[in-house]
């Protein structure tokens, strides 16, 4: 039997994990990459950190776990698969089963030809058509090219203010490289909040976190256009006509599927702009499959079509890919819950499932959630602060979102999240969950758990909450209501909210009767620190006849706003 011929578009991580899983599956299989840029298998995700420093190996972005660079000698040696760099497909002959090559330097035209093929040419960088977008200085962070110039930016200490624009996972992961090289950061975003996978609050936090290490995060702010002179970038004017001046701007607005030879060919291509796939990856062609970012991909949640260009996504679609190019159609990809998470200089951000936002959107319509404050470990452990949000699905009591900011173990909290939901675990379940416990690790009752149990406090009417969101509406509109503080003394004294609240510790309140509101249907919103003793004092209050009592949900740590100190 002759052997098959597999050919693979695009070298990063869903192609190359398609080309070496297929090659794990047939030994015989002739098998080539195609790809246009000068590198293989780049950790594309690692790109933020050479560029702040982290590590200083450029290899190390190439490389194997044992340190041997990914290159066409690598491929060729350990896999037998023959890998071309600098090469570009320029069009696909789907009748002749061929793709019709250029060569990136040298011009040159070649043909290969393919029972198989396989299409992963990744994403572009989304960047706004805005006049001096090709100035020298203003650049992306989507390649190999891109990191090397920020990194030589960095070394080099060619920049003392960058502006960033966009806060997503890269803009946000940018700004951290780049402050922790003593740079001038700048982040303009043209929403409400940074990290829109984040509902308000969570995200809210997360900037509160990065303007104390230094970052100037300007939202609600459009970018007008790039200013420059001899043809490098001097500043970056915004939309209501001012002009932050600096050296270099990131775009970092987003990415779009890179499915130009794939719609000139004639496969399907969706609504969003990616290439349709089935649940085997499998194109409109059955001759072609396709992965990674320039895919979609379904939603498990919502069952919508959805772009997800993810490191870890790319190469469990190319593992799947490279079986069924192999085997035939034996084993799927069901879909993405998108579960995301981004290192911001001390705390950690992430999300998986639905926001609460999201949910509602999509018809979810018996929502409940709740914010939980609380550490990840015993305090005599090193504790660090977690906050998260739960988002359940009460009509079906499951658990579809979950989102966690904070310094302590968040991918713990996150992982643990992603796996109930794609279990299909109800609220039960969660409350009774079995995790690993032991002090250096974790609380006794771990910190998910303990989220899972006040969403079921509140479903069960145990609790009456209200979100730091619904409070700061509460104090825009003039609202008469009684705010209880619960903490101590010495913690009031430190610190406190600054919104009218009246102190009176959990420990002295019955004792204190006379300074609360004589009517009982007033209402009072009871809060400390994390609120437990809120919730302590909420119990009391109702004890006593107080009919309207409800609890900030997180407490004073996760306030977003502005303190009292």
């Amino acid at each position: 039997m002759q052997a098959k011929k597999i050919v693979v578009i695009g070298g990063s991580a869903a192609g190359a994990k398609a080309a070496a899983k297929a090659r794990r599956l047939d030994q015989k299989a002739e098998i080539t990459i195609i790809q246009r840029d000068p590198e293989l298998s780049m950790a594309s995700c690692g790109y933020p950190y050479y560029v702040g420093g982290v590590f200083d190996n450029r290899n190390a972005l190439l490389a194997t776990p044992t340190g041997v660079v990914r290159g066409p000698e690598f491929f060729q040696k350990t896999k037998n698969i023959k890998a071309l760099p600098e090469l570009e497909a320029v069009e696909i002959d789907r009748k002749n089963k061929r793709v019709l090559c250029t060569g990136v330097k040298t011009g040159v035209s070649s043909v290969v030809e393919y029972d198989k093929l396989v299409y992963c040419t990744g994403a572009n960088a989304k960047v706004p058509p805005v006049a001096g977008k090709d100035l020298s200085g203003v650049t992306t962070l989507v390649s190999m090219a891109d990191t090397d110039f920020l990194h030589q930016v960095v070394a080099e200490k060619k920049a003392s203010h960058v502006v960033v624009i966009g806060g997503g996972l890269i803009g946000v992961e940018v700004c951290e490289a780049l402050v922790n090289s003593s740079i001038e950061v700048t982040l303009v975003e043209m929403s409400s909040d940074i990290l829109a996978f984040l509902d308000p609050q969570m995200a809210k936090l997360a900037a509160n976190h990065m303007k104390s290490k230094g970052v100037k995060i300007l939202t609600e702010t459009a970018l007008e256009c790039f200013k420059g002179k001899d043809g490098k970038l001097t500043g970056v004017m915004l939309r209501d006509g001012s002009v932050l001046d600096c050296e270099v701007a990131v775009v970092a607005t987003g990415v779009v599927p890179n499915t130009k030879l794939a719609a000139d060919a004639g496969l399907t291509i969706g609504k969003l702009g990616g290439v349709v796939v089935d649940e085997f990856m499998m194109t409109s062609d059955p001759n072609i499959y396709a992965a990674g970012d320039c895919v979609e991909v379904k939603n498990l949640i919502t069952g919508q079509q959805s772009l997800a260009p993810m490191g870890d996504l790319a190469n469990l679609q190319g593992r799947v890919v490279g079986e069924n190019i192999a085997l035939g159609n034996t084993i799927s990809f069901p879909g993405t819950i998108h579960t995301a998470i981004c290192k911001i200089f001390d705390f950690a951000a992430g999300a998986t499932g639905v926001s609460e936002d999201t949910a509602r959107k999509n018809g979810f319509d018996a929502v409940e959630t709740v914010v939980n404050a609380s550490p990840d470990k015993p305090g005599f452990m090193g504790a660090k602060l977690l906050i998260s949000k739960i988002v359940i699905d009460t009509k079906s009591n499951k658990i579809i979102g979950y989102q966690c900011v904070g310094n302590g173990d968040v991918s713990r909290q996150l992982a643990t999240a992603a796996m109930a939901i794609q279990g299909g675990l109800t609220l039960d379940q969660l409350c009774c969950a079995d995790l690993p416990y032991a002090p250096p690790y974790s609380l006794a009752i771990d910190h998910f758990i303990a989220s899972a149990h006040i969403v079921q406090n509140k479903i069960k009417g145990r609790l009456k909450g209200i979100s730091a969101e619904e409070v700061m509406g509460q104090i825009s509109r003039k609202e008469n209501v009684f705010y209880l503080d619960g903490r101590g003394p010495d913690e009031f004294e430190v610190l406190r909210l600054g919104i009218g609240e009246h102190y009176l510790p959990l420990g002295a309140l019955k004792g204190r009767l006379e300074e609360l509101p004589k009517d009982k249907d007033s209402e009072i919103v009871c809060f400390c620190k994390i609120s437990l003793r809120g919730y302590e004092a909420a119990i009391v209050l109702n004890d006593l006849g107080y009919t309207n009592v409800r609890v900030m949900e997180g407490g004073i740590v996760a306030w977003p706003y502005k303190r009292e100190k």
